[in-house]
């Protein structure tokens, strides 16, 4: 007699890819000041991991997040190898033209699907940021760069509440128009359940395909990793995450660290799907994040361990 077939028998991807997000998401809301030979020691470390997509700054006022201050320092400083891609966010044409200047080949745009998270994030109305995105994006891809784009609050906002999927479709459809490659879509506060991430996936699946869609969670209450699963089910291949779960937002109260690379990582390859990533030196490089933040970081594998199998 055969075993039964499992939950995820013959759905899952053979292989994902993670976007590693914590030099940028993962320091902005820290308060300890890092300096940029100390920024490179943690990207390097990244990139011994295997790691080839990493989000490197962010190109926004130093008045905004003054711990991002020295993007333009950074982003010369550490050059990609061949087959990595850095790149950062911008918030305007003046963030591309630092970014293009940088020398970088990739850069990201980011905003809400909550208008009132949108205006503390970006200080500007949603439909603001779009128009704003028309100077960037278009330009950009005419310049040769790639753009991906990030929609938070999709799961829930701290000053709202609720948020209606339709309206964060109706966002990601506009972003993808004006020359986008991917979205990220984002549960900023932590607040989703896997049922919810199913929920709202078919609302996107319906007219998007999952290779457009990226997933950006975090873990505030424990269940970014179960929401990471309810999103491999239905075919996303492409998650956002930080080391050692690193990370948090400025602009949303009581938003933890972003889901743990390692966690991820070890998760998938014991799922049998393939990263490209040695779950040993990510764990190293959790190391060193923690060493030069100078505080313990929340990610369960790095805090564990990988486990011993016989």
């Amino acid at each position: 007699m055969s075993a039964p077939a499992g939950l995820f028998s013959g759905r899952l991807p053979k292989r994902v890819s993670i976007y590693e997000v914590s030099p940028r998401d993962g320091l902005q809301n820290e308060t300890t000041m890092l300096s940029v030979e100390k920024k490179k020691q943690l990207v390097l470390s990244l990139v011994s991991t295997g790691l080839t997509r990493i989000e490197l700054t962010s190109f926004v006022s130093p008045r905004w997040i003054p711990q991002l201050a020295d993007a333009d320092e950074l982003a010369r400083e550490v050059k990609a190898p061949p087959g990595v891609v850095f790149s950062a966010l911008v918030p305007n044409a003046k963030g591309l033209e630092r970014a293009r200047a940088a020398g970088l080949s990739e850069i990201a745009v980011f905003m809400s699907a909550s208008e009132t998270h949108n205006r503390k994030n970006t200080n500007r109305s949603i439909e603001s940021s779009l128009e704003t995105f028309v100077e960037v994006v278009p330009p950009a891809v005419e310049a040769g760069m790639r753009v991906r784009a990030y929609v938070s609050t999709v799961w829930g906002c701290p000053y709202e509440g609720d948020v209606d999927p339709k309206k964060a479709l109706d966002i990601t459809r506009r972003l993808l128009d004006l020359g986008c490659y991917q979205v990220s879509l984002g549960d900023t506060i932590g607040v989703g359940t896997p049922r919810q991430t199913e929920e709202i996936l078919s609302v996107f699946l319906d007219t998007i395909s999952q290779d457009k869609l990226a997933l950006h969670f975090h873990d505030t209450r424990g269940t970014a990793l179960p929401n990471a699963l309810a999103g491999l089910a239905l075919g996303i291949c492409d998650f956002d995450a930080s080391i050692a779960g690193l990370g948090g937002c400025p602009y949303a109260p009581g938003a933890a660290g972003n889901l743990a690379t390692e966690d991820l990582v070890y998760m998938l390859h014991g799922m049998g799907i393939e990263t490209g990533l040695d779950l040993g030196k990510l764990i190293e490089a959790g190391k060193l994040a923690e060493k030069i933040i100078g505080r313990s970081l929340p990610g369960k594998v790095h805090q564990a361990g990988p486990a011993v199998r016989r």
